[in-house]
């Protein structure tokens, strides 16, 4: 025998011994499969422990945490006018301020968007607690939920919206609140007995600025299935945050893009610039890194401390502080009736935020309409478009 076939014989015997040690180590097929479906019980039961913590740290729609909070208090809402509505199926959402931590507070145009269907959109606010301005998001629902009270004009005045409502699948607007050319949208009606006068531009909620805590309506309506912003609305605030005129550094609370026709729009025909500054603005004395506040004061400022306010006071404007008395209810004149949104909750005033004297009647673009007892539009017998037209006919463009 060669010395190649003494190396392959000795090679084989030694795999044969290998072979049958591990057979020697190895049970039988049923001992093996029953080790083998307890190892998958195990690792299933691994990863639903991994599961728990995940699924109790997700917000869910009835309750969703603060994502941002700072230490300094945006500016007060500016004043401006609203672009007129694109065309069917369109929805008002409010400017607001955002925050950047590299550059502070940014203004995020108001904008019409295409609602999803039978839906309502609930702005987002900033609450005040213990020092803290937390932001929470805003989100679509089949109601109109709680947003601090902050009268963003155009139908949210701070409790719920008076601008419109949905009728078998289409949008209505109520042309006493909302810009709306009736020509092209056929979809109007107009309730004028929603409207009364309110100047208020404070933007927050909580302790020096709108003293309201949400009605239990409010608080079921937050516990609804909810929608969070569309790619279109994040989109928007995303191309503000890349504009340097909208910066509150900048522009003192009265940004030049106040307001656009569609979302990202900010330039052309359709986009409003503020009339003015909602207060005067003060310049923060620390920078936008020093007034960020960590993550677990978001939580506790999550919800303002402020006592109930009652059913009576919530129907009907009232302030404090810098406003000594509360303006009357009032009809709208027709230099202003484009303009009217629901009445907020109590208001007291900040010295960043709210104007030292009330403005002319005549400059401003903010008329507020007393809310009912429902969050949702109030309807009102839609009138034949030749009244529409009429009321659409006393706007200031």
């Amino acid at each position: 025998m060669s010395f190649g076939a003494n190396n392959k014989k000795k090679e084989r015997d030694r795999l044969a011994v290998a072979l049958k040690a591990f057979r020697a180590r190895v049970p039988g097929n049923e001992e093996t499969t029953m080790k083998i479906h307890r190892a998958i019980d195990f690792l299933a039961f691994g990863l639903l422990l991994l599961m728990i913590p995940a699924a109790l740290s997700t917000p869910s729609s009835a309750e969703v945490g603060v994502g941002i909070s700072v230490h300094v208090g945006p500016p007060a809402l500016p004043v401006y006018e609203q672009p007129i509505c694109p065309g069917p199926g369109y929805l008002w959402t409010p400017g607001y301020w955002a925050w950047s931590d590299g550059d502070g507070y940014y203004w995020v145009p108001g904008t019409w968007v295409v609602a999803p269907a039978g839906m309502l959109w609930t702005p987002g606010y900033w609450g005040r607690n213990g020092g803290v301005y937390g932001w929470h998001a805003g989100y679509w629902g089949p109601h109109i939920g709680f947003y601090g009270g902050v009268n963003y004009g155009f139908g949210y005045g701070g409790v719920g919206f008076v601008g419109g409502e949905w009728r078998h699948g289409a949008f209505f607007y109520n042309t006493a609140v909302m810009h709306v050319d009736s020509v092209h949208v056929r979809n109007v009606y107009v309730n004028r007995t929603v409207v009364v006068r309110n100047e208020s531009h404070v933007s927050f909620n909580g302790e020096g600025g709108v003293r309201a805590r949400p009605s239990r309506e409010e608080e079921s309506y937050g516990r609804e299935p909810h929608r969070a912003a569309l790619g279109e609305q994040t989109r928007h605030e995303h191309a503000a945050s890349r504009n340097r005129e909208l910066f509150a550094s900048a522009n003192h609370g009265r940004p030049a893009v106040a307001a656009t026709g569609r979302p990202g729009e900010f330039k052309g025909h359709h986009v409003v610039a503020a009339k003015s500054a909602g207060a005067p603005y003060h310049e923060p004395r620390v920078s936008p890194k020093e007034a960020r506040a960590p993550a677990s004061a978001a939580n506790h400022s999550s919800r303002p401390k402020e006592a109930r306010v009652s059913t009576a006071e919530s129907k009907h404007p009232a302030s404090n502080g810098v406003h000594a008395a509360n303006r009357p209810p009032a009809a709208p004149s027709k230099s202003n009736s484009s303009h009217a949104v629901s009445a907020p909750r109590p208001v007291s005033a900040h010295a960043q935020n709210q104007p030292r004297q009330n403005q002319p009647r005549e400059k401003q673009s903010h008329v507020q309409a007393a809310p009912k007892a429902s969050p949702k539009a109030t309807p009102a017998p839609a009138r034949e478009n030749s009244a529409s037209r009429a009321g659409n006919h006393d706007k200031k463009r």
